[in-house]
């Protein structure tokens, strides 16, 4: 089960920031309503995972499904973070302040309640997608007349 949630964990990772360098070349990259897209790609994911995973094996275990779905999404989650951290507090300082203006808040702001949301949209986005792909991936308990 390893190798499949980082293969595709580290793809999707690896998907989401060029995605973000794709839109920053375009200058889109402080349009928070672009990131929409990155549910896409971590279900595109996460469903090649679990579908990958159940197709080599002669029973599909609901548990292990679920484990595979977040872990999947855990470390694609991670690994973006970390990506967007060094980006924000390393290349690009201007652009946390921005997306932060686009949110109207009027308390002091700090760059890293930006990686903050990442990782919590990045976790419930994996966990809702998991739950969903298992529906449509499970064994079914009903007799086959």
């Amino acid at each position: 089960m390893r190798a499949y949630y980082v293969k595709y964990g580290l793809g999707s990772a690896a998907l989401l920031i060029l995605y973000f360098l794709f839109t920053k070349l375009l200058g889109l990259h402080q349009y928070p309503v672009l990131s929409a897209f990155n549910a896409v790609i971590f279900g595109g994911g996460i469903y090649l995972a679990l579908k990958n995973y159940k197709r080599s094996l002669d029973v599909f275990n609901y548990h292990e499904g679920f484990q595979l779905g977040l872990f999947t999404g855990g470390l694609a989650t991670v690994v973006f973070s970390i990506f967007m951290a060094f980006y924000i507090f390393g290349i690009d300082h201007q652009f946390a302040e921005a997306i932060l203006d686009s949110w109207n808040l009027n308390f002091n702001k700090g760059a890293l309640i930006l990686v903050v949301s990442l990782v919590v949209m990045g976790f419930s986005t994996t966990f809702v997608l998991t739950l969903t792909f298992m529906q449509l991936l499970k064994n079914s308990w009903n007799p086959k007349h």
